[in-house]
C-alpha cells in the first residue's frame, strides 16, 4: 500500500509501498498524484530505475518536456556538476518562468554525490502567498512581472557555458506574467516571483519596484515555508512546479551527477488555470 509520511508539516513527503521498476496501476498513479498535491514535493527512497523506467514513471503524470538547456536533446537530462556555485540553481526559483509554457513539474534522481554536500530544498509557494498581509496579497493580485532570461544566461557564460546571449534572447524574449499564480488543479493561490528570472513589476516605478520586488523574492526563505533533502544514490524528487520553489545548495566541488525528467501538463489538468502558464511577451498586446 502507498504510504505518505510528511517531513515537514507544511511541505514534502517520503513515499513509501511502490516500486518504480514496475509500471503502475492507474489507481497507484492517482493516489501519487493526490499526495504530490497535497505535499508539493514527492521523496521516493532506494529507487534504483534505468532512464527508461525514469521516462515512463513520469509520463504517467505528464507529457514530455524538452529543458530549455538540454543541447544533446535527449529525453533525461544529465545534470553533471563539479562547482555549481553562481550557475543559478544556487538562488530560489520556480523551473524556466521564461518559457511560454514553463514545465508542470520535474522529477530528479540522484546517481552519483559528493561525500558530503549537495542537498537540495523546496519552499512552499502558496504558504508564501497566504502569509502575506492581506493588503500585499491584494496588491499581489493585480500586478505583472517581467520574466528574462538574460540573468541566468549572463550567470552560465561567466562559468564557461558555451552560449550566444543575443541567440537565446531572440528565442525566448521577456514575458509578462502574474505575481500571483492560480494552480490549474486545486485553484490555490501561489507567489510567482523569483531571483533566476523576473527583472521588474509591471506599471511601478524604479523605486517602488526596489521596495516591493526584493521582498516578495525574498519572502519565499522564511525557513517555514522549506524542507531540505539529503539525496542518496536512487532517490528519486517529483515536485510540483506550479506551487513551489527550490534552491539547490551549491556547497561541494566534488562530482555530483543528477538525472532529470520535466513533464508538462496533460490538457486536461490545464483548463482551470485562467493564465494556463503562458506569458505575454513584453510590448505584444
Amino acid at each position: 500500500m502507498i504510504e505518505f509520511t510528511p517531513v515537514t508539516r507544511n511541505i514534502g513527503a517520503e513515499v513509501t509501498g511502490v516500486d518504480l521498476r514496475k509500471p503502475l496501476s492507474e489507481e497507484e498513479v492517482a493516489t501519487i498524484r493526490r499526495g504530490w498535491l497535497e505535499h508539493r514535493v514527492l521523496f521516493f527512497r532506494d529507487q534504483h530505475i534505468t532512464d527508461e523506467e525514469h521516462i515512463r514513471f513520469a509520463t504517467c503524470f505528464g507529457t514530455e518536456n524538452m529543458p530549455a538547456f538540454n543541447r544533446h536533446k535527449t529525453r533525461v537530462h544529465v545534470l553533471d556538476q563539479v562547482s555549481p556555485k553562481g550557475e543559478g540553481g544556487d538562488e530560489w526559483h520556480s523551473d524556466n518562468t521564461f518559457e511560454p509554457v514553463p514545465p508542470m513539474g520535474s522529477l530528479l534522481r540522484c546517481v552519483r554525490l559528493p561525500q558530503v554536500g549537495g542537498d537540495t530544498l523546496w519552499a512552499n509557494a502558496v504558504m508564501a502567498f497566504e502569509a502575506l498581509s492581506p493588503p500585499i496579497q491584494r496588491l499581489c493580485e493585480e500586478l505583472t512581472a517581467v520574466h528574462d532570461i538574460t540573468m541566468s544566461m549572463k550567470k552560465a557564460i561567466a562559468k564557461g557555458h558555451d552560449f550566444d546571449l543575443a541567440e537565446v534572447q531572440a528565442r525566448w524574449p521577456p514575458l509578462e506574467r502574474p505575481v500571483v499564480r492560480v494552480h490549474a488543479e486545486t485553484g490555490e493561490k501561489a507567489l510567482f516571483v523569483n531571483r533566476a528570472s523576473t527583472t521588474r513589476l509591471v506599471g511601478l516605478s524604479d523605486r517602488e519596484n526596489e521596495a516591493l520586488l526584493p521582498y516578495l523574492i525574498d519572502h519565499i526563505r522564511s525557513p517555514e515555508f522549506q524542507v531540505r533533502l539529503r539525496w542518496a544514490p536512487g532517490t528519486l524528487a517529483f515536485w510540483d512546479n506550479r506551487s513551489t520553489q527550490h534552491y539547490a545548495v551549491a556547497d561541494y566541488t566534488e562530482r555530483r551527477i543528477m538525472h532529470r525528467v520535466t513533464i508538462n501538463a496533460f490538457e486536461q489538468h490545464a483548463d482551470r488555470d485562467p493564465d494556463r502558464g503562458r506569458g505575454r511577451e513584453v510590448g505584444v498586446p
